[in-house]
């Protein structure tokens, strides 16, 4: 199916600072599976933890890493990702270590687990999603991969949120005709993800709202021990509460429920409430399978991936050319195209200028605002026909770097060796 060969696993990889998840699929339009570290288990959270076994160098993982760091027999290093972004060296038993090379082996080893679906050898194309994609995140992410030294090219990142869009684009139709909305319930806070879309467009912009709430502090340590029944109560209300004002009177297609918060018996008023309508489902693994359905949109685009697109802050949000000749008709060059991740936008290409020193490219948001033309001036460019080399790319989610080359013309001009660099804000 698609442009892997049928031995090819699709993988979505669910990277958090606590824990992490792995789902698959074996083509480009198959379900998506998730693994277990127990096998046979629905067990799908990994821990995102290492321990270094006393006095000798060998390492565990995940569930294994607790249960030996439980039993004295090492040394226990958690919230890899975090450590990973703030860079500091980490002591183990006197020994210093690379934080960034401690996450590559615990990504390196949970990965064995496709074992269970065939062999990390036969990984075709990997999605890795985590909460945010920020530039510190997209670099770090990068220098893990390069770490890794996968046998596939076919690698890629997206958010959450992005994530949330694919795994609804390949559910039943029945559930997204109206808004979605996830309810991510886990130690301090509940984020919540709803989803909406601009059916005025073509292709359908979908967009998913973002907000963090919290619950009485009492509440928060879903880990600790089991609550009262009045402390159920109370929680229940203050979950109807914040459901009511999300829904707002909206019409709500699904909801979905998931994270540890939602496992103790404490729904009942607000269950009632969220099923009065509405398709209700819960689980916990429904980023990892996002990140799959993202690699297989990827590969082969599905009839639901023509129709709509999805704008989320790592998106880029304007179409972005310029208008030229081509063999003496004008026609619009596309250079970027909306709705790619800000972090893989970059294209080059190369064009004559005949007269003058200056680059007009249009700006074309794909909602809301009318084009509008950024000129780059290119100073000390000699007169005449000129070739240039020109690249575009994304430095942030919403500025747009420019880099000019002048590569000269031939023998009648050589290069001046000039490069002129610009920075552009696309949503003044």
């Amino acid at each position: 199916m698609g442009i892997l060969k049928n031995d090819k696993l699709i993988v979505g990889y669910d990277l958090g600072n606590h824990f992490s998840q792995i789902s698959y699929a074996v083509s480009a339009d198959g379900e998506a599976e998730t693994l277990s570290q127990v096998a046979g288990a629905q067990n799908y959270n990994i821990p995102t933890a290492l321990c270094k076994r006393t006095g000798v160098n060998q390492w565990f993982y995940g569930k294994e890493a607790l249960r030996n760091a439980a039993e004295q027999q090492g040394i226990l290093v958690e919230n890899l990702v975090e450590l990973a972004l703030d860079g500091e060296p980490i002591l183990v038993e006197e020994d210093s270590y690379d934080p960034v090379s401690l996450l590559t082996l615990f990504f390196k080893r949970s990965l064995g687990l496709l074992s269970q679906a065939g062999t990390s050898e036969k990984l075709g194309a990997l999605m890795i999603t985590c909460e945010r994609l920020d530039q510190g995140m997209v670099e770090l992410l990068n220098e893990v991969v390069n770490r890794l030294r996968l046998k596939t090219e076919k690698i890629y990142f997206q958010s959450h949120t992005e994530s949330f869009y694919y795994y609804m684009l390949h559910q039943p139709r029945e559930l997204w005709k109206a808004r979605s909305v996830l309810f991510d319930y886990r130690w301090d806070r509940i984020k919540i993800y709803a989803m909406d879309y601009n059916r005025h467009t073509t292709p359908i912009v979908t967009f998913i709202e973002e907000n963090e709430a919290e619950l009485p502090e009492r509440y928060r340590d879903i880990d600790g021990e089991a609550l009262t029944e009045g402390e159920k109560h109370n929680l229940d209300r203050a979950f109807l509460k914040l459901a009511d004002t999300v829904f707002h009177d909206r019409a709500v297609s699904s909801v979905f429920l998931i994270g540890d918060g939602f496992s103790e018996d404490w729904m009942k008023d607000s269950l009632r409430f969220l099923c009065r309508g509405r398709r209700v489902f819960q689980g916990n693994n429904l980023f990892s399978k996002g990140a799959c359905h993202g690699v297989q949109e990827r590969l082969v685009v599905s009839q639901a991936g023509k129709e709509y697109i999805f704008l989320g802050d790592d998106k880029l949000k304007a179409n972005i050319g310029m208008d030229i000749f081509n063999q003496g008709q004008a026609s619009y060059l596309a250079i970027l195209d909306a709705g790619i991740n800000w972090y893989e936008a970059d294209q080059i290409t190369e064009l004559y200028l005949q007269e003058g020193n200056q680059i007009s490219l249009k700006i074309m948001p794909l909602v809301g605002k009318e084009f509008r033309v950024a000129q780059i001036t290119l100073e000390d460019l000699p007169g005449g026909v000129s070739r240039l080399q020109m690249r575009l790319y994304l430095e942030t989610e919403s500025r747009l770097a420019v880099e000019v080359e002048d590569l000269g013309f031939g023998e009648i001009r050589p290069s001046t060796g000039k490069i002129w660099r610009e920075m552009i804000e696309l949503y003044k």
